[in-house]
């Protein structure tokens, strides 16, 4: 039987609305409305709430109070956002350096290279958590094997509390931050470097174009939307990232290696303050989402591709 529409004109099959990849899609957006949207509508809501476990009979619509109390009654903030600042931008981008100058490094063959791969792209392999607990070790003040070895070979005289300054602590977590967070650049690097044809650099050197002006006239044209999109996502997750911090320092000392995400943890689980904490937490999602957008707009990404 013909399947007509209201007017009893025959429906053609480009017609018929198929709903079976509705069906199999259905299972993961409920459980994406379950584990996010949920949480994050509840964040919201919470922003504006005088939400303190320890006064659970005292929860009211407190309106702006949580953001002012951000800015004015907090003293730390100032340092946090610098802290913040300095944890972004020096991890992302000696991350970006190191990665780019690995895949350059591992794009030509030549012995080993795969062994040599191998242990480049290990730090990748392993949790944050383990990474943090084996920095903790290693920049220990009094037996880490970072002191015992500048010790042995002459640099320092005394051993050095690293976690323990204020003016060490954040530069030791980004130097653990960078170790894990390099492979990522140099593997996506690496992949982009591989995709370009060989013939471009030889009619370039046919040309007489030097390797200095090949990589910037033909290299990184071409792999400019790589670096956008890894740029752009390790920066994301960086000023997201909190268990590094947590493990080896604490935030501490001071609030010398505290950022925004990690103070809004210590603010909900430390004093149970999590209307404060949600504050901050939609805070950091506006200026996320603001810096993707400029970002994108600046680096004209949808025009990356074309050469």
């Amino acid at each position: 039987m013909i399947e007509k529409d209201k007017k009893g004109f025959p429906i053609r099959s480009e017609q018929r609305k198929n709903w079976e990849p509705y069906f199999f899609l259905a299972p993961v957006l409920l459980s994406m409305l379950i584990m996010t949207g949920y949480p994050l509508v509840r964040s919201i809501v919470m922003a504006f709430l005088n939400y303190k476990l320890t006064e659970p009979n005292n929860i009211y619509f407190a309106g702006l109070k949580n953001f002012i109390s951000i800015f004015q009654a907090d003293p730390h903030i100032p340092m946090i956002l610098l802290n913040t600042i300095k944890w972004v931008f020096i991890s992302v981008g000696c991350q970006f350096l190191l990665g780019m100058i690995l895949a350059l490094a591992l794009k030509k063959p030549f012995k080993g290279r795969n062994l040599y791969q191998s242990i480049v792209f290990l730090p990748w392999a392993f949790s944050s958590f383990a990474v943090g607990i084996m920095f903790r070790w290693c920049l220990n003040g009094e037996y880490g094997i970072v002191n015992h070895v500048l010790m042995q070979i002459g640099l320092i005289s005394e051993k050095i509390s690293w976690l323990g300054s204020s003016d060490l602590a954040l530069i030791s977590v980004i130097m653990a931050m960078v170790w894990i967070g390099v492979p990522f650049f140099a593997i996506m690097y690496l992949a982009a470097l591989q995709s370009i044809p060989s013939d471009v650099y030889e009619a370039a050197t046919i040309d007489g174009c030097s390797r200095i002006k090949g990589f910037f006239l033909i290299t990184i044209p071409y792999i400019t939307p790589t670096m956008i999109t890894t740029l752009l996502l390790r920066t994301i997750w960086v000023f997201n990232a909190i268990e590094m911090i947590m493990i080896m320092t604490g935030g501490g000392p001071a609030y010398s290696s505290e950022t925004i995400t990690s103070y809004m943890y210590t603010k909900a689980y430390g004093t149970q303050d999590f209307g404060t904490a949600a504050a901050m937490g939609l805070l950091v999602m506006i200026v996320l989402m603001l810096y993707s957008t400029i970002f994108l707009r600046s680096t004209r990404y949808e025009e990356s591709g074309d050469f």
